[in-house]
């Protein structure tokens, strides 16, 4: 199982959940859907998990991999308005902290603000989502699917975090849709090819 990854934030912020133009090749629909859809920001709250990881005062919510490095190192969401206060379950080294949590908060496509107290992962126990292949195996070949990782970093940009094969699928995590990403893998794809998985989820 091979993992393409890609993550900035600077670029998310640049994007504004607008998904960039790039190019494309491959399938006949050339991956136009996805590289000129337009995702809306989430109107409420949502919540993400990942490691909380802040260095001198500047913390960021990392939704994608973490280097495995002492201490560890990710690009990630900005945080506004995070507090330590009250929160335990973390490490720290030097000018560095970090943490797994559940973090709740806003996101305008730029940064993340916190509206709720955290809650470790160790702890955190939501309702599981529905499955989205619903575990039934996909049909796509394994060279196909392979093709189409090469093209959707170019289509998503700095909205992937990470793509990888797995039941006949190719799985895609970014920072967050609403539907309008899988629509269009849909689209240039056809159905049950492309599997998009949102980071981050409404709360509720």
């Amino acid at each position: 199982m091979g993992i393409v990854t890609r993550i900035s934030t600077a670029a998310v912020a640049a994007a504004s959940l607008l998904v960039m133009a790039g190019c494309a090749t491959g399938q006949s629909a050339g991956g136009s859907a996805l590289a000129t859809a337009q995702v809306a920001p989430p109107s409420g709250e949502v919540v993400g998990t990942g490691m909380l990881l802040d260095v001198a005062g500047d913390a960021t919510l990392c939704l994608g991999p973490v280097a495995e490095s002492f201490p560890p190192q990710c690009d990630g969401l900005t945080l506004v308005d995070w507090s330590w206060d009250g929160v335990d379950g973390y490490e720290e080294s030097g000018e560095t902290r970090w943490g797994t949590y559940a973090v709740f908060g806003t996101f305008d496509g730029d940064v993340f603000t916190v509206t709720q107290p955290p809650i470790m992962l160790a702890l955190y126990d939501p309702m599981r989502p529905e499955h989205p292949t619903g575990g039934v195996p996909g049909e796509t070949p394994a060279a196909e699917l392979d093709e189409i990782a090469t093209e959707l970093p170019a289509a998503l940009g700095d909205l992937l975090l990470a793509t990888w094969t797995q039941d006949g699928y190719l799985w895609a995590d970014v920072v967050w849709d609403d539907g309008t990403l899988q629509a269009a893998a849909d689209t240039d794809y056809g159905d049950g090819v492309v599997i998009i998985r949102s980071a981050l989820r409404p709360i509720g």
